[in-house]
């Protein structure tokens, strides 16, 4: 069987300045990699946190408040995990981009990022009277978002060994 072709973009991007400087620097891939898993950290620490507050758990802590603290926690992580792995990815664009394994992690991210999306949507406006009046449909949400997030962060360590 032929190995895909890679893009005209992946390939440009691994042949760019920044795709050199990255396979070249002793410490450029190894700092991206760091960034990379305190990114992860800090985007599906929150989220999974708050998803089991939605579903039931550490009912003493309020689920407006909790979603305020680390909201931004997360945001902080997803710009850093998007940030470190464009660089990353540049370093080996071409090989990455037909792998499998990197694109199983890119939809998950997508359905994570569209799940939370309306998550936050349909029911934001509704975290105060989350406890007397949880949602069967926003708690489905909360147990695909943790599935979605723990996959995706599964295929990101699994796409080196594909």
């Amino acid at each position: 069987m032929e190995a895909m072709a890679a893009p005209a973009f992946a390939v440009a991007l691994e042949a760019s300045s920044l795709g050199v400087f990255m396979r070249a620097s002793p410490l450029a891939y190894p700092l991206a990699n760091l960034t990379h898993l305190l990114g992860l950290v800090l985007l599906v620490g929150p989220i999974i946190a708050l998803d089991l507050r939605l579903l039931g758990f550490a009912r003493g802590l309020p689920v407006k408040a909790l979603s305020a603290y680390l909201t931004p926690f997360a945001i902080l992580g997803l710009l850093l995990m998007f940030a470190s792995g464009t660089l990353i990815f540049s370093a080996d664009a071409k090989a990455l981009i037909v792998n499998p394994v990197l694109q199983i992690k890119l939809a998950l991210i997508v359905c994570g990022l569209v799940n939370a999306l309306l998550f936050r949507l349909f029911w934001s406006s509704r975290l105060y009277d989350w406890d007397r009046r949880p949602s069967g449909i926003g708690r489905l949400q909360c147990a695909a978002s943790i599935t979605l997030w723990l996959g995706a962060g599964t295929a990101g360590r699994l796409i080196a060994y594909f």
